[in-house]
């Protein structure tokens, strides 16, 4: 029986240590390690030996009895919560891990809607009882009220599963439920998400932690079947020591063989070696099943979130990149050089976002905070033996739209034909790109509706005010057209992008700016100032809490303004401060102009994302400027109405 477990908390709050304890009581390891002696089993990486976090998501195996565990060391610092969610979407069961002097802190509440969503059966472990200061009763008490009212100590679960079923209630009434019973119900209610039990010790001290084992071996249930076709998703690209490239995968369904080929649209390919990854080391395998965890090699072209043989494809990331940085590199280097080593990270972490700027001739990249800069800096030092450093963060942008507006794109160069017709209308914000058609499948038949509803979706498409991506909308297939003879299939491509930009061009654009949901906790003294400044700084803020000498405060506030604050913040509360973040989504920015000024972002000049369309007279194609491109279209939009 494969079950894959996820370990996930907040920065600090103990999750390494619990993992080396977990490693050490089922004899995968021999020795407990520690991250501040830097020879913990699951950070591995020289990287994580320095900083004393984790920086990388690490796996390793152990058993309990009949199951077999593969546990996953996610990171816990915010900077590389995308790292951390991949791994959520491969995820059986999770141990979230609290600590309980520190409580529910911001990047815990984010962790928490991540497994959510993911729908992760969780366990939580809460951490340093041991510690000054710790009050269990606190957080289940907010732990109740902030995550769920079905959070229950360990202590209390056989009542708890008892409540939630009225014959097997009775029976425990009167005594005569079996523990087998209790057992069986309290695994299929945590199993649906119905119960999250908590068990409370010292992972430093190992206590507490074999209660958690005994629970792991009773309370978990397998759903995998080998029996049915292969179905894995990717969920990690690593290369090895020797550079090949690795594709973990988590199979679904079914199984793999060493040697076995699959095909990916009209692509063939063929696994080389199967290897089953614990810590820095591995073994090859002949065969992994269902359920397993397995790095692949023999797929050059897989990237993170690709599905192989019958799959769903897991939930979209809560997490994305709010900064972005230029690179700086050698000027000997050339830059196809440098580009190709932050490629080549940029398999590995997707929300890198690696963009060269032909315009500028510079190399960008989307990062998460600052931290994760300092660690980009020293990786590429020690994968590819150059220097960087990195211009200061920009914010990430983005734009949408204040009104609906129409946008056409023809495209018709010699022995080539589409026509396109969108509406582009405001949605509301965290909708994303939606997509809709009213468009008579008479007039265009549905697999060319079905070729621009792709093009919408498959490339990032840029607003006018920055050059920002287009959020918050949806985009409505009013009319389209074809010819028989001419067209092909990148035509409705170039008539899509060309509708969409040209809309955009007419319309009246508005652009968003990051914001974070904060949390700061720091001595009650501090609590005039920290007000004021989130006031200043534009924020807003919750009533504050006050618990002994300590006061907490809970707001929200642009990124713009609060990405430097727990710097300030430690400085002037003499390092008893903390401050947590997560992101909460865009809002309309509150300095439009003086943004848009400083970008200085010419749309007429960004020829890879042209509104203007393409006509043909006399065996020639030409260019029609986007703002009389209205009066040459070839569609009546209102004949094409379903």
């Amino acid at each position: 029986m494969n079950i894959t477990l996820g370990i996930l908390a907040h920065v600090d709050a103990g999750k390494t240590t619990l993992s080396e304890a977990i490693l050490y009581h089922t004899h995968s390891i021999k020795a407990l390690g520690r991250v501040d002696h830097q020879d913990a089993y699951m950070d591995g990486h020289p990287l994580e030996k320095q900083r004393g976090i984790t920086i990388f998501s690490d796996q390793a195996m152990f058993d309990i009895g009949e199951k077999h565990f593969t546990l996953v060391d996610t990171p816990g610092h915010i900077d590389f919560a995308a790292e951390m969610e991949r791994s959520c979407a491969v995820l059986d069961y999770a141990i979230l891990v609290v600590s309980c002097v520190e409580g529910i802190q911001a990047h815990t509440e984010t962790i928490w809607k991540i497994l959510r969503q993911s729908h992760v059966p969780t366990f939580l472990f809460l951490n340093k009882t041991d510690r000054v200061g710790a009050n269990v009763n606190k957080v289940m008490e907010d732990l109740k009220c902030r995550f769920s009212p079905d959070c229950v100590l360990s202590q209390e679960l056989d009542e708890a599963a008892a409540e939630r079923d009225e014959h097997l209630l009775d029976a425990y009434l009167d005594g005569k439920a079996t523990k087998a019973q209790l057992q069986a119900a309290a695994a299929s209610l945590i199993r649906q998400e119905q119960l999250f039990p908590c068990f409370t010790g010292a992972a430093l001290q190992d206590t507490g932690v074999t209660e958690l084992l005994d629970a792991l071996h009773d309370l978990t249930i397998t759903k995998y079947d080998e029996n049915k076709p292969l179905g894995a998703y990717v969920y990690r690209i690593r290369h090895d020591e020797n550079g090949s490239r690795l594709a973990f995968v988590k199979l679904m369904s079914g199984k793999i063989r060493g040697k076995d080929t699959f095909t990916r649209g009209e692509q063939s390919y063929r696994v080389n070696e199967l290897r089953l990854y614990s810590g820095n080391k591995y073994k090859p395998v002949q065969e992994a099943v269902a359920g397993q965890l397995v790095a692949l090699t023999g797929l050059p072209d897989h990237r993170i979130g690709d599905l192989i043989g019958e799959c769903e494809k897991p939930f979209a990331p809560l997490n994305v990149p709010l900064l972005s940085a230029k690179v700086n590199y050698p000027k000997e280097l050339s830059p196809q050089t440098a580009l190709a080593a932050f490629k080549k990270l940029d398999v590995e972490d997707p929300m890198l976002g690696v963009n060269w700027v032909e315009s500028l001739q510079e190399l960008h990249i989307n990062v998460m905070g600052t931290i994760q800069l300092e660690v980009l800096s020293a990786l590429v030092q020690e994968r590819f033996g150059f220097s960087v450093t990195f211009d200061k963060p920009e914010i990430l942008y983005r734009e949408t739209v204040l009104e609906p507006v129409r946008g056409a794109g023809h495209y018709e160069p010699l022995r080539h034909y589409a026509e396109v017709h969108v509406e582009i209308s405001p949605m509301p914000r965290g909708s994303g790109i939606t997509f809709e058609s009213v468009c008579h499948v008479d007039k265009l038949l549905q697999p060319f509706q079905n070729l621009v509803r792709t093009h919408v979706f498959e490339k990032e498409h840029k607003g006018v005010l920055v050059g920002a991506p287009l959020d918050d909308v949806s985009i409505t297939l009013l009319a389209g057209r074809m010819h028989l003879k001419h067209t092909e299939g990148g035509d409705f491509r170039q008539a899509t992008y060309r509708a969409i930009r040209q809309g955009l061009m007419k319309a009246k654009s508005r652009l968003l700016e990051p914001f974070y949901a904060f949390s700061i906790t720091a001595p009650q003294e501090n609590l005039g100032r920290i007000l004021a400044d989130i006031v200043e700084k534009g924020g807003s803020f919750d009533q504050p809490l006050t618990e002994n000498e300590t006061v907490t405060v809970t707001g929200r506030g642009s990124v713009a303004r609060f990405m430097d604050y727990a710097t300030e913040l430690t400085v002037f509360t003499k390092g008893k401060g903390h401050m947590s973040l997560r992101f909460d989504g865009y809002e309309p920015c509150r300095n439009e102009q003086e943004v848009i000024a400083r970008i200085g972002y010419n749309p007429e000049a960004d020829k890879e994302n042209d509104a203007d369309s393409v006509f043909c007279a006399k065996g020639a194609g030409f260019a029609v400027h986007w703002d009389k491109a209205d009066e040459w279209m070839h569609c009546n939009v209102e004949e094409y109405r379903k």
